[in-house]
C-alpha cells in the first residue's frame, strides 16, 4: 500500500523535506565565491549535478536568494570544492546563516588557496577543485539553476590511483534527508554490455 502526497496540498516545506529524503544520496558542491566587493564566501548546495560533457558544464542550484547567487551573478565566477568526509563539520558549519558581508572562510577558519583561472579561492584542504566560468542561470520559482562552464580542474595527487581520481580516496560525503549525510559505504562495481552481449546472453 503507498501513500499519496499532492505537492498543491501540501505546504513547501513539508514536500520539499518529503523530496530531499526521497532524492538520496545527494552529492555536494562546496561553493566559492568572491563577491563585487572582495568578500570571499563559501557554502554547501546539495542541488549538485554533471550537466555537459563538451563543454564541461556542472549545476547547483540555490534555493532561495543566497550569497553565492548573488557573488556569481555579480562577478561570472564559482569555484566548486569536493566535499570530502575529513572536512565533515566544517562544510555543515559553512551552511550557517551568516550575514552578507561575513567571509565564511574567515568565520569557520578555513584556509584558502589561490584558484588558477578565475578569483574566487579554493579550499586549501579539499582534494578537487572546480574553477567555473558562468554559463548561464535559470530561474525555476523560489530556486535558481546556476550553470558554470568548467575552466580547470585541480587534483590532489594524493587522491589519484593511475592518473584517475580514486573514490576510496576521495571520500566524498552526501546528503540525504532532514540533518542526515552519507558517507562512502559500500561501492558496487558492474560493467555496462552491449546489445549485442545481451542478445548473446538470452540465447545461452
Amino acid at each position: 500500500m503507498r501513500i499519496d502526497f499532492d505537492p498543491n496540498e501540501l505546504d513547501r516545506n513539508t514536500f520539499y523535506r518529503l523530496l530531499t529524503a526521497t532524492v538520496v544520496p545527494r552529492p555536494i558542491a562546496w561553493v566559492s565565491t568572491t563577491s563585487a566587493a572582495g568578500t570571499d564566501n563559501l557554502a554547501p548546495h546539495s542541488f549538485f549535478s554533471v550537466s555537459c560533457v563538451s563543454p564541461p558544464v556542472v549545476q547547483f542550484t540555490s534555493v532561495g536568494r543566497k550569497d553565492s547567487l548573488r557573488n556569481v551573478e555579480e562577478t561570472g565566477q564559482f569555484v566548486v570544492n569536493l566535499a570530502s568526509e575529513h572536512l565533515f563539520e566544517e562544510i555543515n558549519a559553512t551552511g550557517t546563516d551568516f550575514p552578507r558581508g561575513a567571509s565564511e572562510f574567515d568565520e569557520v577558519g578555513i584556509a584558502r588557496e589561490p584558484s588558477l583561472r578565475v578569483k574566487p579561492p579554493r579550499v586549501a584542504a579539499s582534494p578537487v577543485a572546480l574553477e567555473c566560468e558562468l554559463h548561464s542561470t535559470v530561474r525555476l520559482g523560489d530556486s535558481t539553476v546556476v550553470f558554470g562552464r568548467v575552466v580547470h580542474a585541480a587534483v590532489s595527487e594524493a587522491v589519484l590511483t593511475d592518473g584517475h581520481p580514486d573514490v576510496h580516496k576521495l571520500r566524498p560525503l552526501a546528503r540525504l534527508g532532514k540533518d542526515e549525510w552519507s558517507t562512502l559505504g559500500e561501492v558496487l562495481e558492474i560493467k555496462r554490455i552491449s546489445f549485442q552481449q545481451w542478445q548473446e546472453g538470452r540465447r545461452r
